[in-house]
């Protein structure tokens, strides 16, 4: 083996390679980023979880007719709840729930505020009605109502509504923004 090979080989080579264009930069692009794993099982766990408290036993005694409904998640300020008692922000949203089973009601409830978080609506009133026609068991929606808002945590407060808007018949709920 000798130069005779080396210019086979050469010869060989330049051939293989006379229609190749030369790169002008020197860079690989880098890979797009891969999007963040979504923890799927754990979220259906929490579903579940929330679906079982929200579905736990009434107990209408908790929350008389007139009584007044407030709630203020920890570290959200007190300044907060006291503007949404006088209704000093605007609500962007209202929720019925007049005359529905607590079914029907708990469902509508959890698509109304789906809605208004993927719209971004901050202040929302929810009209639960006095449980006036609920004879002795008290006031079966204003109850449910209490209950839900307090569970769920894009509920940063909410109160009974100033009597032009329903009083003790109705909540003004605020929201966390997304």
């Amino acid at each position: 083996m000798g130069r005779e090979d080396d210019n086979d080989d050469s010869a060989l080579f330049r051939a293989a390679v006379e229609d190749v264009q030369p790169l002008q930069h020197n860079r690989v692009e880098p890979r797009k980023p891969r999007p963040s794993p979504v923890p799927h099982q754990r979220h259906m766990d929490e579903r579940r979880v929330m679906e079982e408290l929200l579905d736990g036993p009434l107990e209408p005694d908790e929350v008389e007719t007139g009584d007044e409904l407030a709630f203020l998640r920890p570290g959200v300020q007190k300044r907060a709840l006291r503007k949404l008692r006088r209704g000093q922000y605007s609500v962007q949203a209202e929720l019925d729930l007049h005359g529905m089973t607590a079914d029907t009601a708990r469902q509508e409830l959890r698509r109304f505020i789906n809605d208004c978080r993927a719209r971004d609506l901050r202040c929302l009133r929810i009209i639960h009605g006095k449980g006036l026609r609920s004879r002795n068991r008290g006031p079966v929606l204003k109850t449910l109502v209490d209950r839900w808002l307090r569970q769920l945590e894009e509920v940063l407060a909410f109160a009974s509504a100033r009597p032009v808007d329903g009083g003790t018949g109705a909540v003004y709920v605020l929201l966390r923004s997304r």
